[in-house]
């Protein structure tokens, strides 16, 4: 199977989407729903992502985001990889989450935005989840429609703005998305079998060809998979940049008052950015259980959501594997 390879630019627009291996259920309560709104709002601090639109489901997500800083695939990591994180803890579980990488669709904004919007906030009641879009709460519908407090990592002036400029705008967005009515051509687009990466007209699409791509080339997912760092090379470029040995990251310290900052990175990252299993980290680095690695993995995470040297540190140490 192969899959697009990705387009980013600063202030470009996406509609992003993911569903759970096997299409089992990614999420299970409201824990599990705010635990993604969590990530979201982390990517909106560290990432500068926007999010303009959301809908989160039993077994799958959509977003239609901005990337001010063109750093899409960073972002969407942090996202991934997080609520991963999170959701194991919740669960008590090991091992991927999702169905493999996100999807990303990039949008001519000008002409689509409004009406993705749309088509993501409907997504319950194509489900048959509910029969009113207002009774639905884990989607941003309520927040635009003013039943619900907006939060500070949701952008929704540019939406509002395709649609009016008056105070009626809440309103007006209401009867705009109640309308069952979506375009011929945007229902075209979403109904194929494999859905193009690019979603705007013909001069939209070749202009985005010209600046990034002579066409929009397929990468396999064999290939995919070996631009995932090993965790060898993670534990390298953690010890250089800690100007450590290799030795001293694998080192289990023991004792009272030892810890290993650049070990519990480099843990973290090999989950986050390597995609390994907590049970394969845990036989690299040398422990018994991987309980060990999700407690460091956690421990890590809640010093992250404070520190902001610490966040810096790590973002120079993912900006090393990108390519």
């Amino acid at each position: 199977m192969s899959r697009p390879l990705r387009i980013e630019y600063e202030n470009a627009y996406y509609h992003v989407m993911n569903r759970g291996r096997g299409r089992r259920a990614i999420f299970h309560g409201d824990d599990y729903f705010e635990a993604f709104q969590k990530s979201l709002d982390e990517a909106h601090q560290r990432f500068g992502l926007q999010v303009h639109a959301y809908c989160l489901l039993s077994n799958h997500y959509h977003l239609l985001v901005k990337t001010p800083e063109g750093n899409l695939q960073r972002a969407m990591r942090h996202v991934g990889g997080v609520y991963t994180q999170r959701y194991n803890r919740l669960r008590r579980a090991d091992g991927a989450l999702f169905r493999g990488r996100y999807k990303a669709i990039l949008i001519d904004h000008d002409d689509y935005l409004l009406q993705v919007s749309k088509y993501i906030h409907r997504n319950p009641l194509r489900a048959g989840m509910v029969k009113h879009l207002e009774d639905y709460h884990w989607s941003s519908y309520p927040a635009y429609i003013g039943l619900s407090k907006s939060p500070p990592w949701l952008y929704q002036r540019e939406v509002y703005e395709q649609l009016t400029s008056n105070r009626q705008r809440r309103r007006k967005y209401r009867a705009f998305v109640e309308d069952s009515h979506i375009p011929d051509s945007l229902l075209k687009f979403y109904n194929r079998k494999r859905i193009d990466p690019i979603l705007g007209d013909g001069t939209f699409v070749e202009r985005i060809k010209a600046l990034f791509v002579n066409s929009v080339d397929e990468i396999s997912h064999g290939e995919l998979q070996t631009t995932r760092p090993s965790i060898d090379k993670i534990v390298t470029v953690v010890s250089t940049h800690y100007g450590l040995s290799e030795s001293d990251i694998y080192r289990v310290r023991k004792g009272r008052g030892q810890s290993n900052q650049p070990r519990k990175i480099a843990m973290y990252l090999a989950q986050h950015i390597g995609g390994h299993r907590l049970t394969e980290i845990a036989r690299v680095f040398g422990l018994r259980h991987y309980g060990g690695v999700s407690n460091a993995i956690y421990m890590l995470c809640k010093q992250l959501d404070d520190d902001t040297k610490l966040q810096r540190a790590i973002n120079t140490i993912i900006n090393r594997f990108d390519p």
